[in-house]
């Protein structure tokens, strides 16, 4: 009986200390696939995930999300790694977010906006006339930005909170030209443009617009926004990656200049660590294989790593001190160990790595 008892409490105690644990989700751009990694090593690969180039995953509890770039949109479960449907809204998708009983995807091709379930069944097909961009949700509405014709368009559930959604057309703002991608801060939806050398602003909860231009040192103009998901935003500073120049550019939250920090080459993408304590910085052309670390209080490179082909991607482990990079002609996945700065470890049968997405699987008390 004594036994018994005793492998109970063991039982008990081993079942208490799981601990959250983390799913690595690689896209191998060229493989219609995505790599699994865990623990450390590439366990398996989801094969048959269509046009893998930019291929964006999010996860939303446990359901996980994929969009192809040929309009597909698979929805998997992340524990078991299993498709469990797929859905083509268009020849070509270029972002999608995930609502509390919806998805929708915007579509570059079809000109259009499709409203899905969470399992992917059609619920309603926007047609805008406009290649989309910069969809996002801010409480009730659904707001995206239409390339072709300079606007924003903000949509509103009619059935919020009760059942399935019914968007609206609610308002239009007439923006800069060409608005290209967005991004939500608070009750802001913050839109850059390709031909307009601002940002605009709307307040959603204002329904008003305006423009900020971005200037940098001796109030020259930045000459083109980029990508928001190319920024990195901290509790009191922006950092942007010059485009044309060896540079990632600093401001406080209000977009006030403060200084220019020189860098290896030509940055592409910068990305801030949880604690928002580091920041990495990826480069383009013959500087491709490097990435270099800032510390953001110092402002100052601390640490520069170079890998052995084209880094696409980094990414910031959420419960320790690991920074994964995807470097694709090599065909690894490096872990870079922030704590001591140094390349922890090198994992392989990864085919062609870009975007990297992380899975947290919480630990059990």
């Amino acid at each position: 009986m004594r036994r018994v008892i005793l492998g109970l409490f063991t039982t008990v105690v081993l079942f208490a200390t799981i601990p959250t644990k983390e799913k690595i989700f690689v896209v191998e751009r060229e493989n219609q696939s995505v790599a699994v990694i865990e623990d450390g090593l590439t366990r398996t690969h989801i094969e048959n995930m269509h046009n893998m180039n930019h291929g964006v995953i999010k996860f939303d509890g446990d359901d996980g999300y994929l969009i192809s770039r040929d309009g597909y949109i698979v929805k998997f479960n992340p524990i078991t790694e299993k498709k469990e449907a797929e859905y083509k809204t268009s020849k070509s998708a270029i972002g999608f977010v995930i609502g509390k009983n919806f998805i929708a995807v915007a579509n570059y091709d079809d000109k259009s906006v499709d409203i899905l379930t969470r399992d992917l069944k059609p619920i309603k097909k926007i047609k805008t006339g406009s290649k989309n961009v910069g969809i996002k949700i801010y409480k009730d509405m659904l707001i995206f930005a239409q390339m072709d014709k300079d606007k924003v368009a903000i949509y509103r559930d009619k059935n919020y909170k009760k059942g399935i959604p019914d968007f609206q057309l609610l308002k239009e703002f007439r923006v800069g030209k060409m608005p290209f991608d967005a991004m939500i801060k608070g009750d802001k939806y913050i839109v850059g443009f390709f031909l307009t050398k601002a940002f605009g602003v709307i307040d959603l909860d204002k329904m008003s617009y305006s423009e900020i231009k971005v200037t940098a040192k001796d109030n020259k103009p930045v000459l083109k926004v980029p990508h928001f998901g190319f920024w990195s935003i901290s509790n009191d500073k922006t950092f942007i990656p010059a485009v044309g120049d060896n540079k990632v550019m600093v401001y406080d939250n209000n977009f006030k200049f403060i200084k220019n920090i020189d860098v290896k080459g030509l940055p592409v993408f910068t990305s801030l660590s949880p604690d928002k304590k580091y920041l990495a910085v990826t480069f383009s052309g013959k500087d491709f294989p490097n990435i270099q670390i800032i510390d953001t209080k110092s402002l100052k490179i601390i640490k520069s790593f170079t890998f052995k082909g084209r880094v696409l991607h980094v990414r910031w482990s959420n419960i320790d001190s690991s920074l994964y990079v995807s470097v694709n002609d090599a065909n690894q996945v490096n872990v870079i160990n922030t704590k001591d700065w140094f390349l922890e470890r090198e994992i392989f049968q990864v085919k062609r790595p870009s975007g990297i997405f992380i899975y947290t699987i919480k630990g059990r008390k």
